[in-house]
């Protein structure tokens, strides 16, 4: 049995307007989880990670991992979101617009299984 991959049921990230930050906020790593749920608390604004399924910011398809990046950068806590995560060496996920695996930065999201010694004909 296959599995559809997830078609995202929400516009493209760069048509959707970032929240503004209160006045007195100051961003600083988010070096402890409750730290991050503290802030988040704090702002009064819904934020991408608490407003999706959270299973999309921890995919297995690149695409899908493209669409949680893309919704990380609409989030007014993703500059302090990405430095509690590289501090805290996250082992896997969507965190801060970035993709990471074993606790580093990845550029992008490889497919499964091994690449084609020879290009596909139709």
């Amino acid at each position: 049995m296959q599995l559809e991959a997830h078609v995202p049921s929400v516009p493209p990230s760069d048509t959707i307007p970032k929240p503004a930050l209160p006045e007195d906020s100051t961003l600083t790593p988010l070096t402890t989880l409750t730290a991050l749920d503290d802030a988040i608390e704090s702002l009064g604004v819904s934020v991408p990670c608490r407003s999706y399924d959270p299973e999309v910011f921890f995919a297995e398809s690149p695409a899908d991992v493209e669409y949680a990046k893309s919704l990380c950068r609409t989030c007014p806590l993703v500059d302090a979101c990405l430095a509690g995560a590289k501090e805290r060496r996250e082992p896997w996920g969507v965190w801060g617009g970035e993709l990471f695996v074993q606790g580093v930065v990845v550029a992008r999201k490889r497919p499964r299984g091994r690449p084609r010694k020879n290009p596909v004909t139709a």
